[in-house]
């Protein structure tokens, strides 16, 4: 089994937006899917992030986010066990979210400390 990060991208401006029953109802769609995926795979952890933060480089710290020139923004993430990467990308694919077009999913194999 390989560990896999699911890095959950929205668009963050959207978010700020949602009335707090479209929140609600987004957190129990997600809430359902993660409880199936702690049941049918190994689901390690996750958490969902604020939308705000900072931004750290070498010239400056950013405090008004989003921190990336684009629609999309890192809104959570999710640490999975899984066999391969297709198998992984393709649990990803069935999030209601994803299949809504309201998030994208992006699945990245995590490295061991041997491999770094």
């Amino acid at each position: 089994m390989e560990k896999f990060l699911f890095i959950i991208r929205e668009d963050l401006n959207m978010l700020k937006d949602f009335t707090e029953e479209a929140r609600q109802r987004g957190m129990v769609e997600m809430t359902r899917w993660v409880e199936t995926l702690a049941e049918s795979w190994s689901y390690i952890g996750g958490e969902p992030l604020a939308i705000t933060g900072r931004y750290v480089n070498k010239e400056s710290v950013v405090s008004d986010g989003p921190f990336i020139e684009a629609k999309e923004g890192v809104s959570g993430y999710i640490v999975i066990e899984a066999e391969n990467l297709d198998a992984a990308a393709s649990f990803a694919q069935t999030c209601p979210l994803v299949l809504r077009g309201a998030m994208a999913i992006e699945v990245r194999p995590m490295l061991g400390p041997c491999q770094a």
